[in-house]
């Protein structure tokens, strides 16, 4: 099976480093040098990592026969994409691969069916499930432990325990400024007696 490990961003310096964003949580196994990557689109690989290194807080890499920085560049916004064996797991019991997450139902604790899990988008602070309800609507629900519970791979299903408003209406709204005695906006469509 394969994977998207990493995408190439803007070539760093003259010598055909290029900045990777990274996709994989162990960038040491799936990155280090001689590791040999498919790419996307096709046409730009396979391309053997030849070297690696992290500088100011960034993974750099260098491929084989990538030497300038002309080179690089024209590596830019291309995925990397490493052969994984589907039976194979994280080593820590708390992380997971895309392929084992998608396709799972998300359901609350008592059993009510929210959806299924379409994609696992990956953002800078957290995960998201992208979550294909029966109707048809999507919905993003943040992979972090105070709302993903349980996340059951023999059930095929992960249990969550979302706050008001993530995947109903029933939004809990809080303001700044408290509404008047009645409730009731004003004139100006506002509430309070702010005008």
């Amino acid at each position: 099976m394969q994977l998207v490990v990493a995408r190439v961003g803007r070539a760093h310096g003259i010598r055909g480093e290029v900045t990777v964003e990274v996709r994989t949580d162990e960038p040491e196994v799936r990155l280090g040098p001689g590791a040999v990557l498919a790419t996307d689109p096709a046409s730009a690989g396979p391309l053997t990592i030849a070297e690696g290194r992290v500088h100011s807080g960034r993974l750099l890499l260098r491929f084989d026969g990538v030497s300038d920085r002309n080179a690089a560049e024209a590596l830019r916004n291309v995925l990397l994409i490493a052969d994984v064996d589907p039976d194979e797991t994280p080593d820590d019991p708390d992380e997971y691969y895309d392929h084992q997450l998608v396709d799972l139902d998300v359901v609350l604790a008592d059993g009510t069916e929210i959806g299924r899990i379409a994609e696992v988008s990956h953002l800078p602070s957290q995960d998201l499930f992208i979550v294909e309800r029966p109707d048809g609507s999507e919905v993003l629900i943040p992979f972090v432990a105070e709302i993903v519970t349980a996340v059951d791979l023999e059930a095929q299903r992960v249990v969550v325990a979302p706050p008001p408003g993530l995947i109903d209406d029933r939004a809990e709204i809080a303001s700044a400024r408290d509404a008047d005695a009645s409730g009731a906006p004003d004139a100006s469509g506002t509430s309070g007696d702010a005008k």
